[in-house]
């Protein structure tokens, strides 16, 4: 009987977090989402957002009139010289797994087991493009100069400094057409890839669902309508 009521039990926990999480995951945080507003196509800016198949990356242009990320990267350092880069893409990750799949390589179970349920150092992925990339689901959103701003500012937040107010650079690659940095705060379930774009997503005013655990869940939420 005991068994019985112990395997009940533990059944209804895991079937209401089941619940919970499908319910996060179709709920709206903000039901009012302006982001699609064509009326802002000529006074706004256009971000775009794209699903890698797990994680997400939020891609903007390099320069508009109130932010330059020039100011802020050598985009010489992590692109091609003879390539014009028009789009820098960010995203959160854990930095092992960063660090240890940039090129390709299969990535070690225990890099695995320690990113998804342990905190762990995070890192930024800062990816150039000359052109927005089409070999991933990607979407769009049209934003106020206002949100935009404010998306930047979050994400120049995200990264870490060291002493003398410098970006830390763990890895840069010109042939990779990227870079790795140190990130604020530690990578967790609580807290990963998706979760960091949504948090930004929010920030600019972008609807955004409860639970932002799996990359399907922002794309989701995201206007597809929209035409930038």
């Amino acid at each position: 009987m005991l068994k019985n009521r112990i395997f009940r039990l533990t059944l209804s926990i895991i079937l209401s977090i089941i619940i919970c999480l499908i319910i996060g995951y179709f709920t709206p945080r903000n039901w009012r989402n302006n982001s699609c507003d064509m009326t802002l196509l000529d006074k706004g800016i256009s971000i775009y957002i794209y699903n890698t198949g797990i994680h997400t990356d939020i891609l903007v242009p390099v320069k508009t009139k109130n932010w330059d990320w020039q100011q802020y990267f050598n985009l010489k350092l992590i692109a091609n010289q003879s390539v014009s880069i028009n789009y820098l893409a960010f995203g959160l990750g854990d930095r092992a797994y960063f660090l240890e799949t940039y090129t390709g390589t299969s990535l070690p179970i225990l890099t695995t087991f320690k990113a998804m349920f342990l905190p762990t150092p995070s890192a930024m992925r800062v990816l150039a493009y000359r052109n927005i990339p089409q070999q991933y689901e990607i979407k769009c959103a049209i934003i106020t100069q206002t949100n935009y701003r404010r998306l930047m500012e979050f994400i120049n937040n995200s990264f870490q400094l060291d002493t003398q107010g410098n970006k830390i650079n763990l890895l840069v690659d010109s042939n990779y057409g990227g870079g790795f940095y140190a990130a604020k705060n530690s990578y967790s379930i609580l807290r990963a890839c998706n979760d960091w774009t949504a948090e930004g997503m929010k920030l600019a005013g972008v609807k955004t669902p409860l639970w932002s655990g799996l990359s399907s869940s922002i794309m989701y939420h995201i206007n597809s309508g929209c035409n930038c």
